[in-house]
C-alpha cells in the first residue's frame, strides 16, 4: 500500500513543529553518530565471534587423544592427629 504524498507531508510538518527548525540538523547529526557507532560494535562483535570459534580438525575420523586419569587425593585426617599426648 502506497503512502500518499500529502501523508508524507503532514508527518513532516508534525516533526518540524515538534522539534523546532534549529534542531533538526542536531537532531539528524546525533542519528547518524549513534548508527556509526551500532555498526562499528555489530562489526566488532561478528569479528570477535569469528575469533573465538574453534578450528576443524583436519582429519574428523581420527580417534580423539586419551585423556589421562587425574591422581586420586589422599583424605585430611582428623585436625587433632598430629598433636603430642599428654
Amino acid at each position: 500500500m502506497r503512502e500518499h504524498p500529502w501523508a508524507i507531508l503532514i508527518i513532516l510538518l508534525l516533526i518540524v513543529l515538534l522539534f523546532g527548525s534549529s534542531k533538526l540538523p542536531d537532531l539528524a547529526r546525533n542519528l547518524g553518530r549513534s548508527m556509526r557507532i551500532v555498526k562499528k560494535e555489530v562489526r566488532e562483535m561478528k569479528a570477535d565471534d569469528e575469533d573465538a570459534t574453534p578450528a576443524a580438525p583436519t582429519n574428523p575420523s581420527a580417534p580423539a587423544e586419551p585423556q589421562q586419569p587425574a591422581a586420586p587425593q589422599q583424605p585430611a585426617g582428623p585436625a587433632g592427629d598430629d598433636a603430642p599426648k599428654a
